[in-house]
């Protein structure tokens, strides 16, 4: 039955995610960053095509594709992080460049994960996503405090609709 919510879709991630969320959840980023020496990514997919369900792709497989596509590697201390939300799946997943895995445990982002995933149950999209964002801030700036260093923006903070 999983192939039905993904073809069942009609737009979802807009309708869920509108501009006003956009701008919301862009400066929730923007203003996190300055905390932390890492750069956070936030990518919301209604569904997946027809071709992956059919070949059984995971939310995790396609959230390792989406972080390789929008380059969260692509950072001088490769501490990227993107947060991936799957409406269709009900999935959470964040994948972190190498330089923040070796320092803070895949077990450690999941408290994030089941925040998202409580406001996300009861609607609350941006609210949501704004404390997922809060609290990969919070791992990111106690693993990587920004502590007076240069802290370019080395990643768009425009969450990204797929």
């Amino acid at each position: 039955m999983r192939w039905l919510a993904h073809l069942l879709d009609f737009g979802r991630a807009a309708r869920c995610f509108p501009p006003q969320a956009m701008d919301a959840i862009q400066h929730a980023i923007a203003a996190s960053e300055s905390t932390h020496l890492g750069e956070i990514v936030f990518a919301v997919e209604g569904s997946l095509p027809l071709a992956d369900i059919l070949r059984r792709r995971s939310a995790r497989q396609r959230a390792e594709e989406v972080f390789a596509r929008l380059r969260v590697w692509d950072t001088e201390a490769n501490t990227g992080v993107l947060v991936y939300v799957l409406l269709a799946d009900r999935a959470i997943e964040i994948v972190a460049d190498r330089g923040a895995a070796a320092a803070i445990r895949q077990a450690e982002w999941q408290p994030a994960i089941e925040l998202m995933r409580a406001h996300l149950a009861r609607g609350e999209y941006e609210t949501g996503a704004i404390a997922g964002i809060a609290a990969v801030s919070e791992l990111l700036a106690r693993h990587f405090p920004a502590d007076g260093r240069a802290n370019p923006d080395e990643l768009p903070d425009r969450p990204v609709l797929l």
